[in-house]
């Protein structure tokens, strides 16, 4: 062999032709020629690093669509973001949102500073953990885009869309309230009716605003991507306003002041004045607040009781950082929904009861508050952590940026957000923090009045990046559906995964828009929430779960690079997300599994074959090791004791089932329990056999299905058919989990020798199980035996119970009529009473092991005396003993007649060969003889043969029939006598099966004696037990 470095070596070399040449470049050279079989199936190491190295994930979605709409940019750029651009900001942008400005006072106000730290690091610690797990994820291997984790796929998206509608509901509630209330389409002059207006009013405008943003992604995506920075800087502008104002209260808190009456907050829509009234000149006026109370502006005039018994104070909505309002707020103010906002330490007297509140100026609290309930509205603010991951393929290395850049910005935003609630609780007054629209500061965003230098860097800030954040979602959301449609994992979602000729995913757009419309008429943004932290939550459980549970089995290809990740916080992680579920909305977590729960079986049900299965096949099969090694390998206890079936089944040449019956007949004894191994020989080598070896295996498999078989296929290969089923009876099974019971068809075409399950191979596994301590069943006409779609309305199952080999025989029957088809039938015990039993104790004590057993049975003592043995019974042996010895008899001459033959053949080539030839001497080997014949010898030999030939047949018929076996025929012929007398219209029989007779020689009367036992029943069950006690008397 010529070292392929040098072409013409090659070329020169005489012992490769020009034609093996042209092929051996396919082949890299002839140095590997030894592997050129493998190569057309197996890549060679060094093509395959190639491949690797060209390989670049393409950026996802948006740069795709730019790709090909700049259709002067041939080919896509190498990705080139790093950490900080393409994971840190994203991520921070996505986690700080509408919560943060819109709720975050509120909820301090409401659960105090400790409790809402207490929700805030829940929530934080929920997605760090989970992004130590996604790290994990990200640096096992190259990640793929935003298909990561075909599991939580759905979860996501749904989260995501529900997002978008969250962030379209916080851009009108800033809108609407905040920025423009005379925008309002509803309006309302009583204040009771204003919150149902303002939830129709979020309905029109978020529609409006839906079908807006949709427009704006379809037509133009890359917009959307470039305006990204500028949403970004209104965050992080806005949160630097936030605390350059918390500077600026240390030492000149800004004038917010808020008007108190007793305790309670006053909202300052209809009055400037906070006062009942004025004096100027000398005259006491009534202000419009007076008039808000009391039915005229007079001083004698008719006012509310609480208003005329209490003062009206003022004080300073933001005292300022050095005040010590901390200590005020660290507790909890829940309230009912509806009540008013009060100050706890304030001075009040009570009024009369009867006094009407609605249509007062009051501050009232628009939703019932409690800790769970915060937690659900609150959770939403620190999702978005996914961010960085979904634009994996955009990165220079994204198993380094992913892991950094979205644990450094999950810990810069939950220092945000731990900072903030401090800084609220120390910097506002309570009343304030509790009012949700800021109505007792002019209608201003409660965060806003703490911003410099103006309320309205937060206001314009926080609706920018609203809006870009809702735009945002609508961009990423159907990407995400497209990656999941077209990874064909949920298979009736993929009519998602077409778009657009540039791939933009136009049906999943239009599904996300409607999906977020739905969020949208819901309306209001604390329930919208909830639903948004189930779905997130649902997702973070599910990596959390994957990377535990990748950990706990030990996968091989589970080595992921961050060497900060360990299983328990993974596990912790998940029993976080798990409780935050429950704490959020114990019925919403229950709807969310429940929904994820049909995706999971709808999909394992079509049969998807995709990444995320591994991990919970891997799950099954160390539960199924682990089980499998509990099982103790010695015999059951009698209690546990159940038939653990080997069927054995017969092929035809086409690899399909003779008898199908024979499964229906195991479904309906098995019912589903227990363990069912279906067996069956090819006869030849394994090698030549493989692919009929599959095909046997696919019809099995396929008839296992339709009747409903339960269980595993086992096809074995063997030179011989006997062999073969000696191995399955061997070996079937994994350790506990063997076969105890081994159940076949009866060989009809036993007597015709040419069958190749002929009556030796019946008997010798009839011999096996026995010394293999296994019972066998043994099925008669097996063909006549119900289908699982037939019923038996009435009939008998008949037990003919002669000896006790562990009580096999009466489980049998108990068993079958657990099933459909054998229900209807009634169960009766015959047993066979001898000459000197006692029939009528007999069936009293059968009567009494019945009751024992817990079994419902009629029962029948048959006597059978003893007599003469009948002319028939002689007949019926002798003619088996003379068809037995007429069988061996043809057998020698078939024998003799192929030696004839030969002596032919030699004759023939011995008379054309050399006269020498003649004188020499005869070798004789067995069977085949090989001599030089002269004619006299030749004739002489033929005579001899025809003779013995003749006596041997004469033989036969003057023989006299065996004693044992005419005794043994005896038997048969009167059991089966007695058996057809009571059991021919039986549904099915079961019998005692004897034993086949320690000399071989008699096997073939053995199956003789079989058949005249059965002679006559339709359907037959002969049963041989294990010996092995198998019923039990004992609960």
């Amino acid at each position: 062999m010529v070292v392929g470095g040098d072409g013409i070596a090659r070329e020169n070399s005489p012992f490769i032709n020009s034609a093996e040449l042209g092929r051996g470049n396919t082949y890299e050279g002839k140095n590997m020629a030894l592997f050129e079989e493998e190569m057309d199936s197996n890549p060679m190491v060094s093509s395959l690093l190639n491949k690797l190295a060209n390989y670049t994930n393409l950026t996802q979605g948006v740069v795709e669509h730019e790709a090909d709409e700049d259709s002067k940019r041939k080919e896509v750029k190498g990705p080139r973001m790093g950490t900080f651009i393409g994971v840190y900001l994203p991520c921070l942008q996505n986690i700080l949102g509408v919560i943060l400005f819109l709720r975050l006072t509120w909820i301090v106000g409401t659960a105090g500073v400790l409790e809402s730290f207490i929700i805030v690091f829940m929530c934080c610690a929920c997605t760090m953990l989970t992004a130590i797990s996604m790290s994990a994820i990200a640096t096992n291997g190259v990640v793929p885009g935003p298909e990561f984790g075909g599991a939580v796929g759905l979860c996501f998206y749904l989260g995501t869309t529900f997002a978008g509608a969250m962030y379209i509901l916080g851009t009108i509630e800033i809108l609407l309230t905040y920025i423009t209330p005379s925008a309002a389409i509803f309006k309302v002059t009583d204040v009771s009716e204003e919150p149902e207006a303002m939830l129709n009013n979020m309905r029109v405008y978020g529609t409006c605003i839906i079908i807006l943003m949709a427009i704006v992604v379809f037509v133009g995506v890359k917009y959307v991507n470039k305006l990204a920075l500028v949403f970004l800087a209104c965050v992080i502008l806005s949160i630097i306003a936030i605390y350059a104002g918390v500077i600026k209260t240390a030492f000149d808190p800004p004038d917010f002041p808020i008007c108190l009456l007793g305790n309670r907050t006053l909202s300052k829509r209809n009055f400037e004045v906070c006062a009942k009234f004025t004096e100027s000149n000398n005259e006491t006026r009534t202000t419009p607040l007076w008039l808000l109370f009391c039915d005229s502006s007079l001083l004698n005039a008719t006012c509310d009781d609480y208003f005329t018994r209490n003062n009206v104070t003022e004080i300073q909505g933001i005292p300022g950082i050095m005040s010590g309002v901390l200590a005020d707020n660290l507790w909890s103010a829940y309230s009912e929904k509806g009540s008013i906002v009060e100050k706890k330490d304030q001075p009040s007297v009570a009024g009369s009861e009867d006094s009407k509140m609605g249509g007062l100026p009051y501050v009232f609290t628009d939703i019932m508050t409690y800790f769970t309930m915060l937690v659900g509205i609150y959770f939403p603010s620190v999702t978005g952590i996914m961010a960085g991951s979904n634009r994996s393929g955009d990165l220079k290395d994204a198993q380094k940026s992913i892991p950094t850049g979205t644990i450094l910005a999950i810990s810069t935003t939950s220092f945000i957000y731990l900072s903030c609630i401090v800084l609220f609780g120390a910097c506002i007054e309570g009343v304030i923090l509790r009012d949700k629209f800021g109505e007792a500061v002019n209608g201003n965003l409660v965060v806003g009045t703490l911003a410099w230098p103006s309320p309205w860097v937060i206001v314009i800030g926080s609706f920018f990046s609203t809006c870009g954040a809702g735009l945002q979602s609508l961009t990423g959301a159907p990407r995400l559906l497209q990656a999941i449609a077209r990874d064909g994992i949920v298979p009736f979602i993929q009519i998602f995964g077409h778009g657009k000729a540039n791939g933009e995913p136009t049906w999943a757009l239009l599904l996300t828009a409607g999906i977020c419309e739905i969020g949208i008429l819901i309306a209001s943004l604390d329930s919208v929430a909830p639903i948004l932290s189930m779905f997130f939550l649902m997702c973070y459980m599910f990596v959390n779960l994957a990377c535990a549970v990748q950990t706990l089995l030990r996968t091989p290809n589970w080595r992921p690079r961050f060497k900060y990740y360990h299983w328990t916080l993974s596990f912790l992680g998940m029993s976080l997300c798990l409780a935050l579920m429950f704490i959020c909305s114990w019925y919403y977590a229950l709807i969310a599994m429940l929904i994820a729960g049909c995706i999971y079986k709808y999909i394992e049900y079509r049969g998807a074959e995709k990444e995320w299965g591994d991990g919970i096949r891997g799950l099954s099969l160390n539960a199924a090791r682990y089980a499998l090694l509990r099982v103790e390998d010695g015999p059951p206890h009698t209690k546990n004791w159940r038939p653990q079936l080997l069927v054995l089944l017969n092929l035809d040449n086409e690899q399909l089932v003779k008898h199908p019956r024979l499964l229906s007949f195991t479904s309906q004894l098995k019912a589903g329990k227990g363990l069912t191994i279906v067996g069956s020989v090819l006869q030849g080598i394994y090698l030549d056999k493989c692919t009929e070896t599959q095909k046997a295996e696919q019809n099995v498999k396929a008839l296992m299905s339709v009747e409903k078989t339960k269980g595993f296929c086992q096809i074995v290969v063997s030179p011989n058919f006997r062999d073969g089923i000696s191995y399955l009876i061997q070996s079937a099974g994994l350790g506990g989990m063997k076969h105890n019971t081994v159940l076949m068809a009866w060989p009809q075409s036993w007597k015709q020798t040419e069958n190749r399950f002929s009556w030796k191979n019946f008997v010798d596994t009839v011999r096996e199980t026995t010394a293999a301590q296994q019972a066998l069943l043994v099925a008669k006409n097996i063909d006549l035996f119900p289908t699982n779609h037939e019923r038996f309305t009435e009939g008998n199952i008949d037990v003919w119970w002669i000896v006790h080999d562990g009580g096999m025989l009466m489980l049998l029957p108990f068993l079958l009529r657990q099933h459909k088809v054998w229900r209807k039938c009634k169960m009766r015990i015959f047993t066979v009473a001898q000459m000197d039993d006692n029939s009528i104790q007999m069936k009293k004590d059968l009567q009494m092991f019945l009751y024992h057993l817990r079994l419902n049975a009629q029962v029948e003592v048959v006597e059978m005396f003893e007599n003469d043995i009948s002319a028939f019974t002689y007949e019926k042996t002798l003619m088996m003993e003379q068809r037995s010895q007429m069988l061996k008899q043809m057998q020698l001459s078939k024998n003799e007649r192929e030696r004839e033959a030969q002596l032919i053949h030699d004759k023939n080539t011995a008379s054309r060969s050399a006269p020498a030839a003649e004188a020499s001497v005869a070798a004789a080997v067995p069977e085949k003889v090989q001599m030089t014949w002269t004619k006299e010898k030749f004739v002489a030999e033929k005579h001899k043969n025809k003779d013995s030939n003749v006596s041997g047949f004469k033989d036969i018929f003057n023989m006299k029939p065996n004693q044992s076996n005419v005794r043994r025929m005896h038997t048969a012929v009167k059991l089966n006598g007695v058996v057809l007398n009571k059991s021919q219209d039986a549904q099915l029989v079961l019998l005692n099966m004897p034993g086949p007779p320690k000399n071989r020689k008699g096997d073939e009367n053995y199956m003789e004696f079989l058949e005249v036992l059965t002679e006559g029943l339709d359907r037959v069950l002969l049963v041989r037990g294990s010996g092995r006690e198998v019923i039990t008397i004992y609960s």
